[in-house]
C-alpha cells in the first residue's frame, strides 16, 4: 500500500507539471498572435570568408612591398576579366545568343539531423530557393551529419535531395563525422559521397525498442486497459501484455521496412553488394571506401577550398525568425518532443 501511495503521488506530480507546461504553451501561443512560421535565407560568400582568412594571416607573414605588388596584380587581373565578360555580353547581344546571366556556382548546405529529421523543413526551403535560380553547371555540396532516426522523416529528406538530381544539379555529400542509417539513406542520393577517414558510415538496418512495465503493474495490482479498432492497430506496448502474435507482426513490419531501405540504396548505388553492407553494421571512412559505400576520402573543408579556386561558393541557410515567445515555447516543446520520442515513438515506429 505504501508503494501505491508513493506511486500515485509521483503520478500526480507529473500530471501537474504536464498541465502547467501545456498551460504556459497555450498562453505563449496566444501571445504570438498567429504571425505564422516565417523565415529568411542567409547567404554567406565563402570565397570572401576564405580570402579574408588568408589575407589576415599573410599580413603577419609578408612585407608591405610584396603585399602591395600582389594587390596591384590582382586588380589588373580582375580588370582584364571584367573587360572580357563585357565583350562577351556585347557579342551575345548582337548575335541574339541566349547566355546565362551568371557563371555556375557551388551552393553549400548543412544538415545536422535530429531523430525526427525536423531539419527537413529548412532543407526544403534551401533546395527550393536554389532550384529557382539554378543555371547549367551549378553544383550543391551538402555537409551531412546524422546518425539516423524516424523512417518517414529521413525518407522525406532524401526525397528533397532527389529534387536536385531530377533538375540535373550535381550533388556532392560530405560526411565529416557520421552518416548512418537514415543519414546514409540521404547520402546515397548524391552523385558523389566524400567522407573523413574516421567518419561513421553505413548502419543499413532498422531498429525499434521499448520498455515493458506489464509485470511491474501486475505485481502491484495495477490494471492497464487499451482499446483499439483493427487487429494490428497496436502490436507491442509499454504497459500491456505483449503476445507472440504481436511480436511476430512487429518483426514482420521491421523486415518490410528493411527491404524498402535496401531497395532504395540499390537504386542509387547499384554497384554495392547489399548482402555485405546491409547487415546493420557501420564502418569508418577508410573501410567504407573499400566497400563502395563512399567514393573518396576527404573532409568538407577540402571540398570547399578546392571549389573556391575556380568558382563562386555560397553557403545557403534558411533561418526561421524567432521572437522571445518562440524561443521559450520552442525550448519547452523540444523537451516534450524528446521525452515522447524516447518513450513512445521508438516503440511504435521503426527507426533507421
Amino acid at each position: 500500500m505504501e508503494f501505491l501511495f508513493e506511486y500515485g503521488l509521483f503520478l500526480a506530480k507529473i500530471a501537474t507539471a504536464v498541465v502547467a507546461i501545456v498551460g504556459i504553451l497555450i498562453v505563449i501561443k496566444s501571445l504570438k498572435g498567429g504571425h505564422g512560421d516565417k523565415g529568411e535565407l542567409e547567404i554567406t560568400d565563402l570565397n570572401k570568408k576564405h580570402r579574408d582568412t588568408v589575407e589576415q594571416l599573410e599580413h603577419h607573414l609578408f612585407d608591405k612591398a610584396m603585399l602591395k605588388a600582389r594587390e596591384k596584380e590582382e586588380k589588373k587581373r580582375d580588370k582584364k576579366k571584367n573587360k572580357e565578360l563585357e565583350t562577351e555580353a556585347k557579342k551575345a547581344a548582337k548575335t541574339g545568343e541566349i547566355k546565362p546571366s551568371r557563371e555556375p556556382r557551388t551552393f553549400v548546405l548543412d544538415f545536422n539531423g535530429s531523430i525526427d529529421a525536423r531539419e527537413v523543413g529548412a532543407l526544403r526551403e534551401e533546395i527550393s530557393a536554389i532550384l529557382a535560380v539554378a543555371v547549367a553547371g551549378d553544383e550543391v555540396l551538402l555537409r551531412l551529419e546524422s546518425g539516423g532516426g524516424m523512417v518517414h522523416g529521413y525518407g522525406l529528406a532524401s526525397s528533397q535531395l532527389d529534387r536536385l538530381k531530377t533538375a540535373g544539379i550535381r550533388l556532392t555529400i560530405a560526411v565529416d563525422k557520421v552518416a548512418a542509417s537514415g543519414g546514409y539513406m540521404m547520402a546515397c542520393v548524391a552523385d558523389n559521397i566524400v567522407a573523413a577517414p574516421f567518419a561513421i558510415i553505413g548502419s543499413i538496418g532498422v531498429v525499434a525498442q521499448l520498455p515493458n512495465f506489464n509485470k511491474l503493474l501486475k505485481k502491484n495490482n495495477i490494471e492497464f486497459e487499451q482499446l483499439t479498432a483493427g487487429e494490428f492497430k497496436r502490436t507491442l506496448t509499454m504497459f500491456g501484455e505483449n503476445t507472440d502474435k504481436a511480436r511476430e507482426k512487429f518483426q514482420e513490419e521491421l523486415e518490410e521496412t528493411h527491404v524498402l531501405f535496401k531497395d532504395f540504396i540499390a537504386d542509387h548505388r547499384p554497384k554495392l553488394v547489399l548482402e555485405t553492407v546491409a547487415t546493420g553494421e557501420h564502418w569508418f571512412g577508410q573501410q567504407a571506401l573499400k566497400l563502395g559505400l563512399i567514393d573518396k576520402i576527404a573532409t568538407s573543408d577540402d571540398l570547399v577550398m578546392e571549389a573556391c579556386k575556380d568558382r563562386e561558393v555560397l553557403a545557403v541557410k534558411y533561418v526561421r525568425r524567432k521572437s522571445l515567445q518562440d524561443k521559450l515555447s520552442g525550448s519547452a516543446a523540444d523537451a516534450a518532443d524528446n521525452l515522447l520520442l524516447k518513450w513512445m515513438s521508438r516503440g511504435q515506429r521503426p527507426f533507421m
